[in-house]
């Protein structure tokens, strides 16, 4: 009894967040061997490939995958079938704030933590609504905004509710020291890389993107967070955002699902305290901001 009073004493002195960040550490670790892992965007492409081999390489680990139409994600719910212990799907629109909100919750009362985030959404193209942009003449406010609220603002916001989750699971269960958030940004987000120009919407809300993550992984650090962010490039990729332009793709840089997404979980698992916060290409490369 008196070591249980101690022990009570000295929760009791200690900062209320950092007792619970150790008290969900510690249950996480013990309930889930193996990590729990989150896919936003998983319904299809680089997503969807995401939940697939996290589900294929780790026997042991856990997968949340999230979209907006769950009802509709047929490939989605046929892995389900396939993984239906490991694999939870949930409806969330990167739009609707409420509906991040909810996803967390729902995470929280089953879970308890998150050790690896993927936010794998993103837009470059919607007939008759949002094209590339060729010229400065064909700039439309609806684009900027409609690319900046899917690319940038939403990923940031699945970061904000799933933060206390990132914070609780750190790297328990998985072989990493740290939990890893990683956002798919693209090499025409790069200010230092823009030769070509063109492309408004899209460039600038993979800045923008890169930009708030970077600022979210200062932030971890001065708090002490075992969390730390990775921007990837995952290449072009033979899915549907690349598909209507690919015809002037270089011979052998039209990569697969399968190829990409491999080459960005080795990024992912191999990825240390000191990777916090940088940009890095599918090769492992860092790209300059």
């Amino acid at each position: 009894m008196k070591l249980l009073l101690l022990n009570h004493r000295s929760f009791m002195a200690a900062p209320l967040g950092s007792v619970r960040r150790a008290l969900l550490s510690t249950c996480s670790a013990v309930k889930w061997e193996g990590g729990v892992s989150m896919v936003q965007g998983a319904s299809r492409g680089i997503g969807l490939e995401f939940v697939k081999q996290l589900l294929e390489k780790n026997e042991k680990g856990h997968v949340i995958a999230t979209c907006r139409n769950p009802d509709g994600a047929t490939a989605l719910l046929d892995l389900k079938n396939e993984f239906a212990e490991r694999l939870n799907i949930l409806q969330l629109d990167l739009t609707i704030e409420s509906t991040i909100e909810a996803s967390a919750n729902s995470i929280r009362e089953r879970y308890g933590s998150l050790n690896l985030l993927i936010n794998a959404s993103g837009i470059l193209s919607i007939p008759n609504i949002l094209q590339p942009e060729t010229t400065l003449s064909k700039v439309q406010k609806s684009s900027l905004l409609l690319a900046y609220e899917v690319n940038a603002v939403g990923p940031i916001l699945v970061i904000k509710h799933m933060w206390p989750l990132l914070t609780a699971g750190g790297g328990s269960g998985t072989e990493r020291d740290v939990a890893v958030v990683a956002n798919l940004s693209a090499r025409v987000g790069s200010i230092g890389d823009n030769r070509l120009g063109g492309w408004h919407s899209y460039r600038s809300s993979k800045a923008a993107l890169n930009q708030l993550t970077k600022t979210i992984s200062v932030e971890f650090v001065r708090k002490k967070d075992p969390v730390i962010c990775l921007l990837l490039h995952p290449g072009t990729v033979d899915t549907d955002l690349s598909r209507p332009f690919q015809r002037n793709v270089p011979e052998g840089k039209l990569f697969t699902k399968e190829f990409s997404v491999n080459k960005l979980l080795s990024i992912i698992n191999n990825a240390k305290s000191h990777d916090n916060g940088k940009f890095f290409a599918w090769d492992g490369q860092e790209i300059p901001w």
